[in-house]
């Protein structure tokens, strides 16, 4: 048996908990939208053709806000074609992900269903094929009150009040080159200041996130943040970050300690704004959107060829997640969590089939993937401030990022109580976990739960849904506290 031990502190602060960390993503993108959020012939289906039991996920989830509407998507998309009667909304061709768009679901679909399920819009305009007039065109349509074309075309399409969108993407992953638009840093990063001011004249209480890198392994990672934020820095709020993992060859113990990656990420992202900030001698601070992550299992799509048709609403990047994968997700928040002070907004991508928590069946089923429960918990645990904690745990070595802590985690406080989360990577060994919280005064421990299983591969499927999910840890003592952490395992431990 492994032993680490750990001390949590109220005066180890390192921001508040941020709600809009536990946001996620829709993207018309595969089911996400068509048979996942939005399914008028279901029977769970509401008077607005919105799917009841993914709604009830959703709140269930925890979501804050929901970005919406890509991801590659919206850099060919015309917001447009998405307003006004159903029957006359024109089907185009969509380049991001070889379908057939129906319009069907547009922004005024998009901003009713975050009211049902209680979240907060994050909208992305289109920098690829369009520019400064057409977002101006979608913030005046979505954010003024009336008495202009295009205020009042929303009104007259079935919306009087305005959506009241806050937060903004400028564009998505335009150093891609996959991307439709591709830009060099020097032409988006232009192009994000100047479509930035423009929107500031509409309204200057906006919140606007410019493009950083589509991933750390990126050829222009850190050259590319530098020269966008040397364009965009006193116009933008954030420098957004992507990033994707998955288990590679076999290597388990690797892909348990991806986090680590996550960290680095971040804190190159942070060290770039932080330094363009002072080349500029601004006092201004970006944070950072982490608005695209999870556990992808990119090369799977990568393998699967291109097609020749154009189909509707394929079934596309439906990764059915097992225990070590959220393990593996479960670090990865715990990182996010670790880095509020920066890190300020996130999105997992994405929330319904398409590598996301919820997976559904056209007319049928919906269930919750293992990778929902991680999320779930911390966005109903983590509450008041983060607090550091620095444990004291066996180190393991990675093939793919050296020796690397068994034991991740990070605590939450407030006046209601004090939550740790943990994660044991260990692929063999329990760990014995000794807390010392003798600064919370007579702290007890009121709640363990525990996500393992003996196969680290089982799933939860339509049949199955409840195979993998939080369950009590019976392995607790209150003097000292402890508590005994299975091996490939999350964890969630409440003091009192």
């Amino acid at each position: 048996m492994h032993e680490a031990h750990l001390t949590i502190d109220p005066a180890f602060q390192v921001a508040p908990v941020r709600r809009r960390t536990f946001g996620t993503f829709i993207e018309h993108l595969g089911r996400c939208v068509y048979t996942g959020v939005y399914e008028p012939s279901h029977p769970a289906a509401d008077e607005d053709g919105f799917r009841r039991d993914v709604l009830s996920l959703t709140r269930e989830l925890g979501v804050s806000t929901v970005r919406y509407p890509g991801g590659n998507f919206v850099s060919g998309y015309r917001w447009e074609d998405g307003v006004g009667p159903v029957s006359g909304r024109p089907r185009r061709l969509d380049l991001a992900w070889h379908s057939t768009e129906t319009n069907e679901v547009g922004v005024d679909e998009f901003v009713r269903w975050c009211r049902k399920a209680g979240v907060e819009p994050m909208m992305a305009v289109n920098l690829g094929t369009r520019g400064i007039t057409e977002a101006l065109d979608l913030l005046e349509y979505c954010n003024h009150p009336a008495g202009t074309a295009l205020s009042d075309r929303r009104v007259a399409n079935g919306t009087a009040e305005p959506h009241g969108i806050r937060i903004w993407c400028l564009g998505n992953e335009m150093d891609g080159p996959w991307q439709t638009g591709h830009k060099t840093a020097r032409e988006y990063g232009r192009l994000a200041a100047e479509t930035a001011r423009a929107m500031r004249m509409v309204d200057p209480g906006l919140e606007l996130v410019a493009c950083g890198s589509s991933g750390s392994s990126m050829p222009t990672f850190g050259a590319w943040e530098a020269t966008v934020l040397e364009e965009a820095y006193d116009v933008v709020d954030y420098i957004s970050c992507h990033a994707y993992y998955e288990e590679k060859n076999g290597d388990l113990g690797s892909f348990l300690a991806c986090s680590t990656d996550m960290e680095y990420f971040i804190s190159s992202v942070v060290a770039t704004a932080d330094h363009v900030g002072a080349r500029l001698r601004s006092r201004k601070r970006i944070d950072v959107s982490f608005d695209e992550w999870n556990v992808w299992y990119l090369s799977r799509f990568q393998q699967a060829g291109p097609r020749e048709d154009w189909p509707i609403a394929p079934p596309l990047l439906e990764d059915h997640y097992h225990l070590a994968d959220a393990v593996a997700l479960g670090g990865l928040l715990i990182t996010l969590l670790r880095n509020s002070d920066r890190v300020t907004a996130a999105s997992l991508a994405q929330l319904v089939n398409v590598i996301a928590p919820i997976m559904t069946e056209p007319g049928g089923r919906a269930w919750r993937q293992t990778t929902f429960h991680p999320f779930a918990q911390a966005s109903r645990y983590a509450a008041g401030d983060v607090l550091r904690v620095e444990p004291v745990s066996p180190l393991y070595e990675t093939a793919e990022y050296g020796e690397v802590p068994l034991l991740h985690a990070v605590a939450t406080h407030s006046e209601e109580g004090t939550t740790l989360f943990a994660v044991n990577r260990s692929t063999d060994r329990p760990l014995s976990l000794v807390i010392d919280a003798r600064a919370l005064g007579d702290a007890r421990i009121v709640e363990a739960t525990t996500l393992t299983d003996p196969d680290v591969y089982a799933r939860n499927t339509a049949d199955a849904p409840g195979r993998i999910a939080p369950r009590p840890n019976p392995d607790i003592e209150h003097d000292p506290l402890h508590v005994l952490l299975p091996p490939v395992s999350w964890n969630v431990i409440r003091l009192g």
